[in-house]
């Protein structure tokens, strides 16, 4: 039998950091591209103890290692699509670049972590300022949330009024497309903003009533990843993505994880609806 007889499934690697409580990192965008029909690889960029309370700690694993990983995957399984997570040092931002550059990679989707949803913060001002100069040039999409939004840009989002200009202005960072994350704001509806090339685009939904949204970020740029690796456009897979990351927090919404006295935030539900798809070569 010839390869041409053969289907693949869509290959998504995440380049991320691994979160032991299971709701975001590496095992949020598992969780993903597997619910969504895709082949998820990792290369994992730091060990973080963390759970429902917060992070912990966190534990770097040697850029030249991530190297390694990334190398292993690449040059024998492929790559369709990348997502990006957690990148905590200079040296790691550096290997990443190497590797878009390296392999050509064209879908890459870039969560820029810096703030836990706890409020920790995970990355120091020059990593930041490497992210922006390094990588943002070279990849399809970057999905700030409001506080790292606030990061990037320098100044308080506080009103809806602030997400369209400040989408804008993240473009003149050097990234061609950025998802502007508003669910931080108050209000009965979940407001974000996609801008690229010419006007911007709103997408709203209606707020969902849940602690649990642990890995949202996480889960919402590996599901872009996944739909394009499937070969959807990129406004397709941003309203694909956010329809299957509202549906997870709303399955999610009454399922406790962990001690029921616990304050912390729980992870969405990423299996509530399978989405197997195969690609023929």
């Amino acid at each position: 039998m010839t390869t041409s007889n053969f289907a693949h499934y869509p290959r998504v690697l995440s380049i991320a950091g691994s979160d032991s409580g299971g709701g975001a990192g590496i095992q949020a965008d598992i969780k993903t591209i597997s619910a969504l029909g895709g082949f998820a690889m990792t290369a994992i960029t730091a060990i973080t103890a963390q759970n429902t309370q917060g992070v912990q700690g966190i534990h770097a694993l040697p850029a030249s290692f991530l190297k390694s990983q990334i190398q292993s995957v690449a040059e024998d399984i492929g790559v369709d699509a990348v997502k990006i997570g957690m990148l905590h040092t200079p040296e790691v931002v550096e290997v990443v670049a190497w590797a878009i550059d390296h392999y050509g990679w064209k879908n890459v989707i870039l969560d820029p972590v810096m703030v836990a949803t706890s409020g920790d913060r995970l990355i120091d001002e020059e990593t930041v300022k490497l992210l922006i100069e390094e990588l943002f040039p070279k990849v399809l999409l970057i999905t700030p949330n409001l506080d790292e939004a606030e990061v990037l840009l320098g100044r308080p989002i506080q009103k809806e009024s602030e997400l369209i200009p400040a989408a804008q202005d993240l473009l003149n960072l050097g990234t061609p497309s950025a998802l502007l994350k508003g669910g931080h704001l108050e209000g009965e509806w979940v407001v974000d903003v996609w801008a690229s090339k010419g006007e911007p685009f709103v997408l709203k939904s209606k707020r969902i009533d849940s602690r649990n949204v642990h890995g949202t970020g996480c889960t919402l740029s590996s599901a872009i990843a996944t739909f394009c690796a499937r070969g959807e456009s990129l406004a397709a897979a941003i309203e694909l993505a956010r329809a299957y990351i509202l549906k997870a927090i709303e399955h999610g919404a009454h399922v406790q994880t962990g001690d029921p006295k616990g304050q912390g935030h729980g992870p969405l539900n990423h299996g509530f609806a399978p989405l197997p798809m195969l690609i023929k070569t």
